[in-house]
């Protein structure tokens, strides 16, 4: 009989490990990232169906007063008679496995928690009233951090990258603290965006970033949200902001803009392709678009001022001499930016374009262009640019993209003495103290350092006034964020490739301006283009910015106006402007021009870069 007890406990037990009844929605959630119940088969677990989808549908269960507990789990299943005998605002029971569902092709996912191959469907009751949770109202996001595990100085951007993993540690939720948490303590609830407002255009499959009448930080004039740094010096990732995905009801989401309003958002918060989304149950309305104005630049050259110097900076994507924007890119630099004294100009291609036929002079590309802003502007423009090794500079394929500069000669010429440097020579700091020469003018900086492999070079020239003021410029456009994870993924700090080649490159740089300046601590010196990397990643840019000062932060523009590129929830800053201590010493004017990224539409964009204009003075 004691051996019968026996047997009967231990069978009961083992049960009693993949077979759980009578389980709560929160139970099945838990507090941490993954179910404290996955694998197990599950019953009588009860709630109200508030929405449908074409692969299952979502149940709120009970509330509790623990923040951490999301009373929301979707009901995975893609079998007609499943998804038929349930409608929204049924009150039902059902069985099921608990799974923690990632796809194999997708490693840097989070976890979603599931309910799969749902049996024993039953309709407690019909009609229930489906009440979302009020976002901004019922519960709030955080406005800085997005993960605990985001260790460093430079939080979610800190180096080294990908050192923990969400998933590996399954840690407590933290839903006041950290917006991966907040939102994650939300899985598949049922929730209503307030207000919402969009802070990006909407992207290849229609689902565009939102947030939501709630606290915010960041937020800049046009009504998007700019990456800062918090009041602890800590980075703000903005994690209070959420993608909105295609509507469940299969209606389409209108196109967005930066700053477009919209009626507000009902739907269940989900995790899928590396973030955070609310699926609408019907897409939303627009019922407020910005103004398309762009204003100008409030300053120009002044051609009877040698001292005063304007510059512009403006990644022009891809231009080919037949590139269908060319002429609107040269109205831009005429009309908006006013034909500043030289410009910086990047992702110049050959004169072929993206045929890969060998050729890779960009002759007829410049000169194209400077007849297009002739044309707009009378003003005519020299140029100065060295032809990369065929296929060795990165970019698009056969396009051969290089930097470049535009110049005026009227105001600004070559210093003359040195040869046009070619593809792999190096250039060096030469002449006499407070005499400093370049050995290639125009040249290209370290262009044998592995660290500069299949990406663009840095042009560096040297130029005077007539009057024999020096001005010393460098064009760059260091390694794209090509591969790197999602701001929302299982990685943390998330995957920024390839940051270490960025660095190295920011050093590359650095060492050439640390043997002019020491040559001539009183060299003007601009540093300028696309860095492919936000300021905030300062373990970057510590080489530089230990010699030259962020022009904006020289002209005080505002922290939140601090953008040139707008992608997923943020305003961002990849083209920066750096200049030496003689240009800071004396007054400095900066603007960024958002014709691009205030576009009315994404189809009207040119570039997914806005130019720049500054004014300095060089004596």
């Amino acid at each position: 009989m004691v051996k019968l007890y026996g047997f009967f406990f231990l069978t009961t037990y083992l049960s009693a490990v993949s077979t759980v009844l009578s389980i709560t929605v929160t139970d099945i959630q838990g507090n941490s990232w993954q179910s404290p119940l996955v694998g197990q088969t599950v019953h009588n677990v009860t709630g109200l169906v508030t929405a449908k989808a074409s692969n299952g549908f979502y149940i709120a269960g009970t509330k509790t007063p623990d923040i951490r507990l999301s009373n929301g789990l979707m009901i995975f299943s893609s079998t007609a008679a499943v998804l038929n005998s349930v409608v929204v605002g049924d009150f039902v029971s059902l069985s099921g496995r608990v799974v923690e569902f990632r796809s194999a092709t997708s490693p840097n996912n989070l976890f979603v928690t599931e309910i799969d191959t749902p049996t024993n469907i039953t309709v407690l009751s019909a009609n229930n009233t489906v009440i979302p949770i009020i976002l901004g109202k019922d519960r709030s996001p955080p406005t800085q951090l997005f993960s605990a595990l985001d260790v460093g100085p430079d939080g979610f951007l800190s180096v080294p990258n990908n050192a923990s993993r969400i998933e590996a540690v399954n840690a407590t939720l933290q839903p006041e603290m950290y917006g991966m948490d907040f939102w994650e303590s939300l899985e598949g609830q049922l929730v209503t965006i307030p207000k919402p407002i969009a802070t990006a255009f909407q992207n290849r499959f229609g689902e565009f970033w939102v947030y939501g009448d709630w606290k915010i930080t960041g937020k800049n004039s046009r009504g998007g949200i700019s990456i800062t740094f918090g009041p602890d010096g800590i980075p703000d990732g903005n994690p209070e902001t959420v993608i909105i995905g295609t509507p469940l009801d299969k209606t389409k989401n209108p196109l967005t803009a930066v700053g477009m309003g919209f009626s507000d958002i009902t739907g269940v918060v989900v995790y899928q392709f590396g973030f955070f989304y609310v699926l609408p149950l019907t897409a939303p309305k627009v019922i407020s678009t910005p103004d398309p104005t762009v204003p100008p630049a409030s300053f120009k050259s002044k051609p009877n001022n040698e001292c005063v110097i304007t510059f512009g900076d403006y990644n022009v994507e891809n231009m080919a001499p037949t590139s269908s924007h060319l002429p609107t890119v040269a109205g831009h630099i005429s009309n908006l930016l006013f034909t500043p004294d030289i410009m910086f100009v990047q992702e110049i291609q050959d004169n072929s374009g993206p045929t890969d036929d060998g050729t890779v002079s960009a002759n007829v590309t410049l000169s194209t262009l400077v007849n297009a802003i002739a044309l707009a502007s009378n003003v005519t423009y020299q140029f100065a640019s060295i032809d990369p090794v065929d296929g060795q500079d990165g970019g698009q394929p056969g396009g051969n993209i290089r930097t470049a500069f535009l110049y005026r000669p009227e105001k600004l010429k070559l210093v003359s003495g040195a040869p046009a440097g070619g593809s792999l020579d190096p250039t060096l700091v030469v002449g006499r103290f407070l005499k400093p020469k370049l050995s290639f003018n125009p040249g290209r900086i370290d262009p044998l350092n592995p660290a500069w492999n299949s990406t663009r070079k840095p042009l560096v020239a040297q130029w005077q006034t007539k009057s024999g003021k020096d001005l010393f410029t460098i064009n760059l456009h260091l390694s794209s964020k090509g591969g790197s994870s999602s701001t929302q993924g299982d990685a943390r700090p998330p995957v920024n490739l390839p940051v270490d080649v960025r660095t190295s490159q920011v050093s590359s740089v650095a060492s050439f301006v640390k043997s002019l300046l020491s040559k001539d601590p009183t060299a003007s010196v601009i540093v300028a283009g696309d860095f492919n990397e936000f300021i905030q990643t300062r373990s970057v840019y510590k080489p530089l910015t230990a010699m030259l000062t962020d022009i904006d932060e020289v002209a005080d523009i505002p922290e939140v106006e601090r953008y040139s590129y707008v992608f997923d929830q943020n305003s961002q800053q990849l083209d920066h402007v750096l200049v030496s201590n003689a240009i800071k010493r004396r007054k400095v004017e900066f603007e960024h021009i958002h014709v691009n990224n205030w576009s009315p539409t994404l189809s009207a964009r040119v570039s997914d870069h806005d130019p720049s204009v500054g004014r300095i003075r060089i004596c």
